[in-house]
C-alpha cells in the first residue's frame, strides 16, 4: 500500500531547507513581504506615471519589479513544493493559495507598467534601448516592445490582471480533483489477485505481461474518469475558454498565435510538426501491426501499448542504481556536469523520490533562481522510471546552468528549449544502456523501449497537439465542447495515428480526460519538437566529442529567442528536417526488430 507522507524516510524526500529552514521561517518571510510599511507591491506603484520623466525612473522601476518577482517566486516555490508532496494537507494548501494570491496581486499592481512604457514616443523608446544605463535589460525591454500591438491600455491591462485568478480556477480545480479526490477501483490479474490502482502504479501495471491485469487496470483508471466525464469536460472547456479570452483580448487571430507569439515561434512550426508526422504516419501503423503480430492478438488495445513485447527481459533498478547509470551516461558533457548532477541526485537531495498518499502524480523539475532545481518523482524501479529521472535531471541541469550564468531576468528558459535538454539526457542514457546490454535479448528489449519512447514522445504528443488545436478551433468557432464531441474527436485521432490494427472502440476515447498538460497553453507539441532537436544535438556532441556549444546553450536561459538559441547550438527547427530524421531513426529501429 502507498505510504502516507509522514511514513516516508527523510533521505527519500527533497531538502527544502535550502529555501527555508522551516515552515515558520517561510511564514515570517511572507509576513515581511506583506508588511504595509515598505511593502514592495505598494512601492512599485510609486513609479506609475514617471517613466516619461527620466531613463533612471525606467531603470529603477524595472529593477524593482524584477527584485520583487524574484523574492515572491522564492516564497511561491517553497509553498508549491510543500503542496505537491501532499495535495490534501490543509496547512500547505492554505500557504500555497496565500502565495498564489500574492502573485496575482503583483500582476495586478504592475499591470500599468507595459502600457505606460509602450505609450512613450518611438524616439523615446529607441533612446531607452540604447541608453547605457539600461544595457543589461535591453533584450528584456525589446521583448516587451515586440508585444506593443497586443498590449492594452492601463485600465484594460488592470482588468486582465484582476481576471487572472478566476480564470486560473479550471487548471487548479483539475489538479485538486486529479491528485486529491479521484480514486480508482482495484484491478485483478489472471490469477484473481487484486492490485491497487493509483497514478503511480498504473504505468507499472501497463508494463505487466499479464494482459488481464493490464486490461483491468486500464479499465479501472478510465472508468474513474468516465464517471466524471461531464465535470472534467467542463474543466477543460473552462481552460480553453480562458486561452480564447486572452487571445481575443490581446488581438491575436487565434489561440495558437497567442500562445506562440511571445517567444517568436511561428505558428507554421506547430502546423509543420503535425503535417510532417501525419505524412509519415504509416511508420506508426507499421509499429502497431508489428506489436499485434508479436503479442499474437486480434487487435491492439490501449492497454497493449506499453507492455514490452520484443523480448521478455526484466530490468529493475534501485534509485541508487539509476543515479549511477545517469551519471555515467552524461560523461560526454564533462566532469563538472557529472559532479553537479551527482550531488544534486544524492547528498543535496534535489529529488522527492517515491509515491506517497495524495502526492502529485507524474514527474517534474521545478525550483527558482534562489533554490536547487528540485525534482518530483513517483519512482517505481522500472526502466521507464530511470528514463524519466534522466529526463527531469536534464531539466534541472538546464536550470542550474541558466541560473549560474544568467541574471535573474534572463534565467527562465522557455518550454520549447526545455524539452531539448531533457530528451537529450534520455538519448544519452539509451546509448549507454545499449553498450552495457548483456545479451541479444536485452539489446532487442532496449531497442523496443527506444521505439516506444519515440512513439510516446513524437507520435503520441503530436496526436495530443492536434487534439489540442482542434478543441481550440472549435471554441474559436463558437462551438461548445461536449463529452460526446471530444470523445469522437479523440477516438478518430487514435484511429488515424495508430491505424487499422488498433482498437479504438474501448475506453481509449476517455483518455483525453486525464491529460494534465491540456491545462497548459499549447504545451505538448514541444515534447515532439524537443526530442527531434535533442537527437540532432546528441549526434553532434558525440561525433565532435565536444560539449562546449551545447553547454553554452544550457547556460543561455532566455537571452535570445528559442529558435535562435537552437540554431546557434546547431539545429534549425524552422524546417521539418529534424522531425524527419527522427522518424527515419524510428523506421530503422523497427526494421531491426522485424521477426
Amino acid at each position: 500500500m502507498v505510504k502516507s507522507r509522514s511514513e516516508v524516510a527523510t533521505i527519500d524526500t527533497w531538502d527544502l531547507t535550502f529555501l527555508y529552514n522551516s515552515f515558520d521561517l517561510w511564514q515570517e518571510d511572507l509576513s515581511l513581504f506583506q508588511k504595509k510599511e515598505g511593502n514592495p507591491l505598494e512601492k512599485i506603484q510609486a513609479f506609475q506615471g514617471t517613466l516619461h520623466l527620466a531613463s533612471e525612473n525606467c531603470l529603477n522601476c524595472v529593477k524593482y519589479i524584477l527584485e520583487t518577482g524574484r523574492r515572491l517566486y522564492k516564497l511561491y516555490t517553497y509553498a508549491h513544493l510543500l503542496h505537491d508532496q501532499d495535495v490534501g494537507d490543509e496547512k500547505h494548501k492554505k500557504a500555497y493559495n496565500q502565495v498564489r494570491n500574492l502573485a496575482y496581486k503583483l500582476s495586478e499592481l504592475t499591470a500599468w507598467f507595459e502600457p505606460e512604457l509602450l505609450q512613450l514616443p518611438e524616439k523615446k523608446l529607441s533612446d531607452l534601448l540604447e541608453n547605457p544605463l539600461l544595457k543589461e535589460y535591453k533584450i528584456y525591454l525589446e521583448r516587451i516592445i515586440r508585444l506593443k500591438p497586443h498590449t492594452l491600455s492601463k485600465e484594460q491591462e488592470y482588468l486582465l490582471s484582476l481576471a487572472g485568478k478566476p480564470l486560473g480556477s479550471s487548471s487548479q480545480t483539475f489538479s485538486s480533483f486529479n491528485n486529491a479526490d479521484l480514486s480508482f477501483d482495484q484491478a485483478s490479474d489472471s490469477a484473481g489477485n487484486t492490485h491497487e490502482v493509483t497514478h503511480g502504479s498504473y504505468h507499472l501495471h501497463m508494463e505487466s505481461k499479464d494482459r488481464t491485469l493490464r486490461k483491468d487496470a486500464f479499465n479501472s483508471l478510465h472508468q474513474g474518469f468516465k464517471k466524471f466525464e461531464n465535470t472534467v469536460t467542463e474543466m477543460l472547456q473552462g481552460q480553453v475558454n480562458t486561452h480564447f479570452f486572452y487571445a481575443r483580448a490581446r488581438k491575436f487571430k487565434t489561440c495558437l498565435e497567442g500562445a506562440l507569439f511571445s517567444d517568436q515561434i511561428d505558428v507554421n512550426v506547430y502546423h509543420s510538426l503535425i503535417k510532417t508526422v501525419k505524412s509519415r504516419i504509416k511508420s506508426m501503423h507499421k509499429y502497431v501491426s508489428l506489436r499485434k503480430q508479436i503479442l499474437n492478438v486480434d487487435k491492439i488495445h490501449g492497454y497493449d501499448m506499453y507492455v514490452p513485447c520484443f523480448r521478455e527481459v526484466s530490468l529493475r533498478f534501485s534509485f541508487e542504481e539509476a543515479v549511477e547509470l545517469i551519471i555515467e551516461a552524461v560523461k560526454v558533457l564533462g566532469p563538472e556536469y557529472q559532479e553537479i548532477l551527482r550531488k544534486g541526485l544524492t547528498s543535496q537531495r534535489w529529488v522527492d523520490r517515491y509515491e506517497n498518499h495524495r502526492k502529485r502524480s507524474g514527474a517534474y523539475s521545478s525550483g527558482c533562481y534562489d533554490s536547487f532545481p528540485y525534482i518530483l518523482m513517483n519512482y517505481q524501479g522500472t526502466l521507464s522510471d530511470v528514463l524519466t529521472l534522466a529526463h527531469e535531471a536534464g531539466h534541472s541541469m538546464h536550470s542550474f546552468y541558466s541560473n549560474k550564468h544568467q541574471p535573474y531576468h534572463y534565467s527562465g528558459y522557455t518550454i520549447f528549449v526545455a524539452e531539448v535538454a531533457s530528451t537529450f539526457n534520455e538519448e544519452l542514457l539509451f546509448r549507454l544502456l545499449m553498450k552495457k546490454a548483456k545479451s541479444e535479448d536485452e539489446k532487442i528489449y532496449l531497442i523496443g523501449k527506444r521505439i516506444d519512447g519515440i512513439r510516446g514522445t513524437l507520435f503520441r504528443q503530436t496526436l495530443f497537439a492536434e487534439f489540442e488545436l482542434k478543441i481550440h478551433e472549435l471554441v474559436e468557432a463558437g462551438d461548445p465542447l461536449t463529452p460526446q464531441l471530444l470523445k469522437s474527436i479523440y477516438k478518430q485521432l487514435n484511429h488515424e495515428y495508430y491505424g487499422p490494427d488498433f482498437c479504438s472502440d474501448d475506453l481509449i476515447e476517455y483518455e483525453f480526460l486525464r491529460i494534465p498538460h491540456f491545462y497548459s497553453n499549447f504545451y505538448v507539441y514541444q515534447y515532439a519538437t524537443g526530442i527531434s532537436a535533442a537527437l540532432a544535438l546528441v549526434d553532434q556532441v558525440v561525433k565532435e566529442n565536444n560539449p562546449q556549444k551545447y553547454l553554452r546553450f544550457l547556460s543561455s536561459g532566455c537571452k535570445d529567442f528559442s529558435l535562435n538559441l537552437l540554431k546557434e547550438a546547431g539545429v534549425d527547427m524552422n524546417t521539418s528536417g529534424p522531425v524527419n530524421i527522427l522518424i527515419d531513426q524510428f523506421d530503422d529501429l523497427l526494421n531491426q526488430l522485424k521477426p
